[in-house]
C-alpha cells in the first residue's frame, strides 16, 4: 500500500530538542506551512532548549517536556492535539555510554518505542478507526543495526541481516523489530529509515566531529580510537531531514529506506579535513593535525559502515546534496561561532 502524497498536519516529534530532531523541526517549519509540531523531549544531557531557539515560524511549534515511556502522557498528547503523524527520533545513541551503562538504552529505545507504538495503535486504529491513508508513524533508526563490514563487503542494503554488536545498536535493532511487528500484526502505518553517521549544527559535543573541533579550538589532543582507520559514511543532517520528509510524503507504508551520504571516510581522514579547515579559518602556531593522538580502541568497535541508498534514490528520487568538504566547513563555522 502506498501513500503517494501524504500530508502531515499535527506532528509529534520525539526527541526534538536533540541533534537530528531539532534540525528536522527547523527544516519542516521552514518548508511546510501546513504542519504544526508538538515536540516531546525529556531533556536528558543530549537535549537542549538552546537547540530550538529562534525557530522559523515558532508559533507552529509547541514544546512538551516529558518521557516517551510515560504512556498516559503520550496518549494524552495524541488525543488532545489530534496527532496524525509521529516522527520518532528520541533515543539513547552514544555507543560508549551504552557500553558503560546499557540499562537506559533498553528503557528508552525499546520500552519507549513500544509505548509510542501502542498509544498510536489505540488512538489511530481503535479509537479513531483510521487507516493508512490518514496516519503515519516514522521510526528513525541507524545503520549500526547491520553490524560491521570488512573492506571487501558490499554496503548495507535494506535486506542486510541484522547483526548489532553494542548495547546501543542491539536496542535500536529491537525497536526496529517492534515497529515492523506493529505493521504486520496490527497494520499500523509505519515507515523506517536507517541512516549513516550524521554531522552538522547542534550535535552534542560528545560525538566524534564536535570532539575534534573542540580539541582544535582548545589546542588539546584529538583522540582517535585504534589507528584511526575505522570507516563511516557521513550524512549532512539537513540531507537526512530532507530524506525523512520524502519518506513521509511518498514512502510506501511498511517499508524501510536506507539514508546515507554516499561518502565513506576513515576517522583519520575526517579529523585531518577538520584540521585543514581550522588551519585556514583559525590558524595557530602549529598545524592542528599535530594534535591527533591515537588512543586505546573501545570494545566491539565496528570497523566499517557503508550504506546502499539505491532504493530511496530509485523509488523516491532522493539523494544527498551536501558535499562533505562544504558540509564540514559549515559545521566547523557553526561550532566556532557558538562556542
Amino acid at each position: 500500500m502506498s501513500l503517494p502524497h501524504y500530508q502531515p498536519r499535527n506532528v509529534l516529534i520525539t526527541g526534538g530538542a536533540g541533534f537530528i530532531g531539532a534540525n528536522f523541526i527547523r527544516y519542516v517549519l521552514a518548508q511546510d506551512p501546513a504542519v504544526k509540531i508538538y515536540n516531546l523531549d525529556v531533556l536528558t544531557y543530549a537535549g537542549s532548549l538552546n537547540n530550538i531557539d529562534n525557530l522559523p515560524d515558532a508559533k507552529r511549534h509547541v514544546f512538551i517536556q516529558g518521557d516517551i515511556c510515560d504512556s498516559q502522557l503520550v496518549s494524552d498528547i495524541l488525543q488532545h492535539h489530534a496527532i496524525d503523524t509521529i516522527v520518532h527520533f528520541a533515543a539513547e545513541s552514544h555507543v560508549d555510554r551504552s557500553i558503560q551503562g546499557p540499562a537506559p538504552f533498553i528503557q528508552t529505545n525499546i520500552v519507549g518505542t513500544f509505548t509510542l507504538l501502542e498509544a498510536a495503535r489505540q488512538y489511530w486504529l481503535l479509537q479513531k478507526k483510521g487507516d493508512a491513508s490518514q496516519y503515519r508513524f516514522h521510526h528513525v533508526s541507524t545503520d549500526e543495526v547491520y553490524g560491521s563490514l570488512s573492506a571487501e563487503d558490499s554496503p548495507f542494503n535494506e535486506h542486510t541481516p541484522y547483526a548489532p554488536r553494542s548495547p546501543y545498536s542491539a536496542a535500536k535493532a529491537g525497536s526496529d523489530h517492534l515497529v515492523r511487528a506493529y505493521f504486520h500484526t496490527y497494520h499500523l502505518p509505519i515507515t523506517i529509515s536507517n541512516c549513516s553517521n550524521n554531522y552538522g549544527p547542534y550535535q552534542h559535543t560528545e560525538k566524534f566531529i564536535p570532539t575534534v573541533i573542540r580539541a582544535c579550538q582548545n589546542n588539546q589532543p584529538i583522540p582517535l580510537y585504534g589507528d584511526g582507520t575505522h570507516i563511516r559514511d557521513w550524512l549532512y543532517v539537513e540531507d537526512h531531514c530532507d530524506g525523512i520528509v520524502k519518506i513521509l510524503r511518498k514512502g510506501r507504508v511498511g517499508e524501510t529506506y536506507n539514508l546515507g551520504g554516499d561518502n565513506q571516510m576513515s576517522n583519520l581522514a575526517v579529523a585531518k579535513q577538520i584540521c585543514e579547515v581550522m588551519d585556514a579559518c583559525y590558524p595557530q602556531a602549529r598545524p592542528h593535525r599535530e594534535l591527533i593522538q591515537f588512543v586505546r580502541d573501545r570494545p566491539g568497535h565496528d570497523w566499517r559502515y557503508a550504506i546502499d541508498i539505491q532504493k530511496i534514490v530509485t523509488h523516491l528520487h532522493w539523494k544527498p546534496k551536501q558535499l562533505f568538504s562544504e558540509g564540514i566547513h559549515k559545521t566547523v563555522e557553526f561550532y566556532c561561532q557558538t562556542s
